[in-house]
């Protein structure tokens, strides 16, 4: 997202008190969480037209190819009346043979999730067949209906993608193995995304690896591909914008529409009274979300609060505008070494180019 378009909406105004994310505490229902479960605004209007392959990087014309045709393949009956039923009734031996799942395997910003969304407005059903969300929101989804209740929920799907799937954490992994293996008995197909460590790029399939060694009683029912290629959100673009004064961001947040001004430190205290699963809801109406103080987080559960909120900020395509350390000192050595390395650098990406959108809410 451009600068201009970060703007827009979110220009100087007359002055007026901003919002706060401390002062919000929403209360998610379970239906909304469901009724969610589609690509963000960030991804509404991308496609596979839309998605422009590396010419240097043969693999990302490859996954569209596939992707494409995995799609067309998951055409069938529409999902109204009679028609669901015939084809949620099928006998197994009727359903597509081959794998009834893909994954992309890949680093940061390859566009993974830019086709992941493609593949999700390609396959021809309506919406309400087709779920998608991270691995997080799939497993909050859990908490919040109950294991049962979302397998009955969602075996009725035609399709479910699952963005940023998840390696670090055992019992999630489990879980949601053990999901997926119902929804697979259901008919429904699967997509999912994971990525490659910077430091794995060049080890071929390390990510794939280890996502079918995780899901290994799944593997079957996946292929993989292998889509490389540099972070686009860095392709060609200048450094993140250093951080700016506390002066400055408190002035363009009052300066602002649809602000949030916080400390970044009482920020972090108030992510640990509110659910995870309710920090998109802590970004309704948000058009700009400003902190000052940006420091160091201080410990790993804190960490992983942060890096929730990360994507949520980033899948809703709210600028950030921070004074203090810049985004890349967030995490200390450790956390960047350790078993939640994957979020972290991730948190990191995203954040530079909010951090980048944000820029031209300051006055020169």
């Amino acid at each position: 997202m451009s600068t201009s378009t970060a703007a827009s909406g979110t220009g100087p105004t007359a002055e007026a008190t901003p919002l706060s994310l401390c002062a919000r505490e929403p209360h998610v229902p379970a239906d909304r969480l469901v009724a969610e479960m589609v690509p963000p605004p960030r991804f509404d209007s991308v496609r596979f037209s839309t998605y422009i392959p590396d010419p240097n990087q043969p693999s990302q014309s490859e996954a569209v190819r596939v992707l494409d045709g995995f799609a067309t393949g998951l055409g069938g009956a529409h999902a109204s009346g009679a028609g669901r039923r015939r084809w949620f009734s099928r006998k197994p031996e009727a359903r597509p043979a081959g794998p009834r799942g893909v994954y992309l395997d890949g680093g940061y910003g390859v566009g993974k999730t830019h086709l992941l969304a493609s593949l999700w407005h390609a396959t021809p059903a309506e919406p309400a067949l087709k779920a998608f969300g991270t691995f997080v929101e799939l497993t909050n989804l859990v908490g919040a209906l109950g294991f049962q209740q979302t397998v009955k929920t969602l075996s009725g799907h035609r399709l479910l993608c699952i963005d940023e799937f998840e390696l670090d954490d055992p019992g999630d992994t489990v879980l949601v193995s053990t999901l997926l293996g119902k929804l697979v008995e259901a008919g429904v197909a699967l997509a999912a995304t994971s990525n490659t460590l910077p430091g794995k790029l060049g080890e071929g399939r390390f990510a794939s690896a280890d996502f079918l060694r995780e899901i290994q009683g799944l593997s079957a029912h996946f292929r993989a591909l292998r889509i490389d290629g540099e972070d686009y959100r860095h392709r060609g673009l200048p450094e993140a914008p250093p951080p700016f004064s506390d002066e400055q961001v408190t002035k363009a947040a009052y300066a602002t529409e649809g602000a949030a001004l916080d400390d970044f430190p009482r920020l972090l205290a108030h992510l640990a009274r509110v659910h995870p699963s309710r920090y998109g809801a802590l970004t309704d109406g948000l058009k700009v979300v400003c902190l000052t103080d940006v420091g160091p987080v201080p410990d790993q559960s804190t960490a992983l609060r942060l890096v929730v909120l990360a994507d949520r900020l980033y899948d809703r395509e709210v600028p950030v505008l921070a004074s203090g350390l810049p985004f890349d000192q967030l995490f200390n050595e450790e956390m960047l070494k350790g078993g939640y390395r994957k979020k972290y650098f991730r948190a990191i990406s995203r954040l530079t180019a909010l951090a980048r959108d944000a820029k031209g809410l300051v006055e020169n």
